[in-house]
């Protein structure tokens, strides 16, 4: 199977708390992006201001060049990964290229095991755990919320090196996953857990599933709404 996997870092700084919506913080502009194949190629995304010096943020040209890259890849008939890439990855991907409904279409032919694992147990879960609970040993180098400060205080390296890493060991987790067909990953009480996943499915496929059960959450729980919300009505009845 060939497949890549992609992930971006934000270049805006804030603090959430626990409990806040990370989207409430958006608009959000990209700092760095990395793309790395099955085989190990790997890419890395910026803008290069002054000197050659990376930019702040991604331009708008750069974002279109990295969105046609995924749309081109997936129509060469690569298998796109992202973790929780549905949600955030190519929501952002398509705002800053000003580009959503390319952005969209990737996103539904997209493979995300995060959503994937969400409408089957109606709860996300993190890279990290999985990784842990999976045997992967590579660990990823900075929490999520370092990376925006790291590159404004110009650790450039520091933060590419851990965008790339994060898709060597979401490729990894794909692997594990692929070979067990199931998706373990360590709770927050420390024991491990594990739910079946005997295929990837894109995220189209999992549209058209019944929502998950969340009667047992207090509150309900993190709606599979928020996931699509950004998608083009249009193209989401298309997908149904």
């Amino acid at each position: 199977m060939k497949y890549l996997s992609f992930d971006i870092e934000i270049s805006d700084e804030f603090d959430v708390q626990p409990g806040e919506d990370l989207a409430q913080y958006g608009p959000f502009h990209i700092s760095v992006a990395a793309t790395v194949e099955s085989g190990g190629d790997s890419r890395l995304w910026y803008s290069a201001g002054d000197g050659g010096v990376p930019a702040r943020s991604m331009d708008r040209g750069k974002a279109r060049e990295l969105l046609a890259y995924l749309a081109q890849m997936q129509k060469d008939g690569c298998k796109l990964f992202a973790w929780n890439g549905l949600g955030f990855d190519l929501r952002w991907i398509g705002y800053n290229a000003d580009d959503m409904e390319t952005a969209a279409g990737v996103a539904l032919g997209l493979y995300d095991p995060m959503f994937q694992f969400f409408n089957r147990r109606g709860f996300p879960v993190g890279l990290a755990a999985v990784a842990e609970a999976m045997g992967v040993r590579q660990v990823k180098l900075m929490d999520s919320a370092d990376a925006p400060r790291e590159w404004n205080k110009g650790n450039y390296q520091r933060v590419m090196d851990y965008v790339a890493g994060d898709c060597q060991i979401t490729n990894q987790v794909v692997d594990a996953i692929a070979r067990r067909k199931s998706v373990s990953w360590r709770t927050r009480k420390g024991t491990v857990s594990s739910e079946p996943m005997p295929r990837f499915k894109t995220v189209a496929e999992v549209l058209r599933e019944p929502e998950p059960d969340q009667s047992w959450m207090v509150g309900g729980g993190l709606r599979r709404g928020k996931f699509i919300e950004w998608l083009p009505a249009h193209l989401l009845a298309s997908a149904r």
